[in-house]
This record gives C-alpha cells, sequence and structure tokens, in this order.
C-alpha cells in the first residue's frame, strides 16, 4: 500500500478492525520512512450479476428495479420497507449462491414470485399479473384458483 504523505510501499499494519456488519476491514498503517499513519479499507469485491432478458440483452442486476416492483405489488398492503428490504436482500444472496455469472430473468422473476407467495397473496397475484402478462379475467381467476388452492392444502 502506497503511503499517502510520501508516496512510499514500505508500511507495516498497526491495527485491524472489522466492521459492525463484517464486510469491510479497517487497517491502520504507518509508513516505514516517514512514519506517518494512515488508515486503508478492504472490501469484498462483488461480481456483478448480469440478468440475461427474454430478448436475449444483458444487462446488470438492479436493486432499485426489483425494489420499485415489489414495492407496486405491494402498495396499500400492510407490508414495511424494512420487509421489503430484508426481501430484496434475501434474493440477491440467493442470486449469488447460483454461482452464475449470468442468470436468465425468468429463474429471477420465479424466485420474486415464490417470495411474494409467502408474503403477500394479493402482492404475489398483482406481480404475477404484470410478469406472466395476463391478457384478460380469466387468467387473474386462473391465478387465483390456483392459489387459492394452495391455501387451502
Amino acid at each position: 500500500m502506497k503511503c499517502p504523505f510520501c508516496g512510499e510501499i514500505d508500511n507495516k499494519v498497526i491495527d485491524s478492525r472489522l466492521s459492525k456488519d463484517g464486510n469491510v476491514i479497517r487497517r491502520r498503517r504507518e509508513c516505514l520512512i516517514c512514519t506517518r499513519r494512515f488508515t486503508t479499507y478492504e472490501h469484498i469485491e462483488e461480481i456483478p450479476i448480469m440478468i440475461i432478458k427474454k430478448d436475449g440483452r444483458r444487462e446488470e442486476f438492479s436493486r432499485e428495479k426489483i425494489r420499485s416492483g415489489i414495492q407496486k405489488a405491494c402498495e396499500k398492503r400492510n407490508i414495511s420497507m424494512n420487509a421489503i428490504e430484508e426481501f430484496i436482500d434475501e434474493l440477491e444472496r440467493d442470486l449469488r449462491e447460483i454461482g452464475e455469472k449470468e442468470i436468465p430473468s425468468h429463474i429471477l422473476g420465479e424466485k420474486v414470485m415464490a417470495r411474494l407467495h409467502d408474503l403477500d397473496g394479493v402482492a404475489y397475484v398483482r406481480f404475477a399479473s404484470v410478469y406472466r402478462e395476463f391478457k384478460d379475467v380469466n387468467d387473474f381467476v386462473s391465478e387465483l384458483k390456483n392459489l387459492l388452492s394452495q391455501q387451502s392444502s
């Protein structure tokens, strides 16, 4: 690590601390040439998740896009922003655990729908209507019948 004061690369770590969330290491260093101290931070380098769209385009996974869609589905429902943030955190963690750099959009959509199904039935049907591109009322009725039959069993 290059000293920000004199530019030399000879230094030693005098203290290391893990952040509260465990994602960052803070290191205090001392330059062996000028003896001044400085702080560095070590972060995990996240590899971006690419989503392969239906038309073949590739787009970087966007928490904002997911949040927007889920918020619309959950509008006027008793679901907190904390629950939505946890939902997105778990979703992103699941996608990273797949271990692929590129994930087809249908896998992402099905994961969102499965989580919404467990979270709130109305939000699930709202999201499904857009995601599955319902053409008419019969599509809604069919999805509601599936939902009701799953809840009764």
